[in-house]
């Protein structure tokens, strides 16, 4: 497995961080979210009173923040200058302006050669929103995870009231309109939109739990391997 490189694209709530995470862990491999960095830099944005509704602003800046991503799968750390930002890019703040930032062409390009230099080290599950179609084309194993809108809402709920700590801090039919907000900014921006890679395995996460969905990818992965051996 010299150079594995697994991509795991799709939607919030579908899985990607927690499959992402446990297929690295499976096979003792490294692990990227590329959707950590992206909220660390509007959180960097946002400490900075930075206007996340100009454009332009946000590229004026792109270039400022000093950002470490780590790569293990058991604890996946982000650092802005310094600072571990782990838990505070994790806020509905932060949640509700990252498709903002993250839709800048200099944003995306300067993580975007971050991204390539950390996965070109190869041995790696990278997950995100353009991992098969923008940051890592050639990956070996290209996976676009999926599940319905309740599904994710659902998810994404639990995941929330764990976080803060209440079981009323965020409701499901709340969750269900902020991912269709972010889904239609995600799939409708300009630079590398959200979409499934030419070659990517799409794996409804509707009816599966987690160690279902890993195992399918590890299934994958021990198929693709098989091939490239023949």
């Amino acid at each position: 497995m010299t150079a594995l490189v697994v991509a795991m694209d799709g939607p919030s709530g579908s899985g990607k961080s927690s499959a992402s995470r446990g297929v690295a862990r499976a096979l003792g491999l490294r692990y990227l979210d590329t959707g950590a960095m992206y909220r660390a830099i509007t959180w960097w944005m946002l400490q900075r009173g930075v206007d996340l509704t100009d454009p332009a602003a946000i590229a004026a800046r792109a270039g400022e923040p000093s950002l470490v991503s780590g790569t293990d799968p058991d604890d996946p750390t982000v650092h802005v200058d310094g600072v571990d930002v782990a838990e505070p890019i994790r806020s509905q703040e932060v949640t509700g302006a990252v498709s903002l930032v993250a839709a800048v062409p200099e944003v995306r390009a300067r993580l975007v050669e971050m991204q390539r230099e950390i996965i070109g080290k190869g041995d790696i599950v990278v997950e995100g929103r353009d991992i098969g179609t923008v940051v890592a084309p050639d990956a070996t194993l290209k996976v676009y995870l999926t599940a319905s809108a309740d599904a994710r809402a659902l998810r994404r709920t639990a995941e929330l009231n764990v976080e803060t700590g209440g079981p009323d801090t965020t409701t499901v039919e709340a969750q269900r309109a902020a991912m269709a907000r972010r889904d239609s900014l995600d799939s409708t921006r300009k630079t590398d939109p959200l979409s499934m890679a030419d070659g990517a395995v799409e794996i409804d996460t509707t009816p599966l739990d987690l160690d279902q969905v890993i195992a399918e990818v590890l299934r994958l992965i021990r198929e693709r391997s098989s091939q490239d051996e023949s």
